[in-house]
This record gives C-alpha cells, sequence and structure tokens, in this order.
C-alpha cells in the first residue's frame, strides 16, 4: 500500500478552501502549517491504482498551486 507525502501550496488567499477541498478525502491526512500558506499532506491508499487516481484528482483541485513530492513508501 503506498503512502506518501507532500508539501502543498494553495493559490494565494485559498488555505482554507484547500484545507476543505482535501477533507473530501479519506485517503488523507491533512496538517496546515500555522504560520506559513502551506499544507503536508500524507496519503494512504490501497494500491498503485488508487494512489494515482487519488494523485489525479488532487491535481485537479482548484484551489491548489503547487504540489511536491516529500517522500514515498511502499509496503509489499
Amino acid at each position: 500500500m503506498p503512502i506518501k507525502s507532500y508539501i502543498l501550496h494553495p493559490l494565494d488567499g485559498e488555505k482554507q478552501l484547500l484545507i476543505k477541498e482535501l477533507s473530501q478525502f479519506p485517503e488523507c491526512e491533512i496538517t496546515p502549517a500555522e504560520n506559513h500558506e502551506i499544507i503536508v499532506l500524507v496519503t494512504d491508499t490501497d494500491s498503485e491504482i488508487a494512489d494515482t487516481n487519488l494523485f489525479n484528482k488532487l491535481n485537479e483541485l482548484k484551489s491548489l498551486k503547487h504540489m511536491s513530492l516529500v517522500s514515498g513508501f511502499e509496503d509489499k
């Protein structure tokens, strides 16, 4: 099962909206920074296909400016 962590940069002034949009995905753990306009996101999916589908959905979020993969791990 793939586990990945990302740093997300919302569009200017859209941090709360991005948090709300991310909340719709049960595979995501959201940790907003308190002193910067970034969000740490950890994803945990059942398969590589589910991970790819989630990644594509995340990239479609309108309030997301940039997403950087920090680390990835797959437990086999």
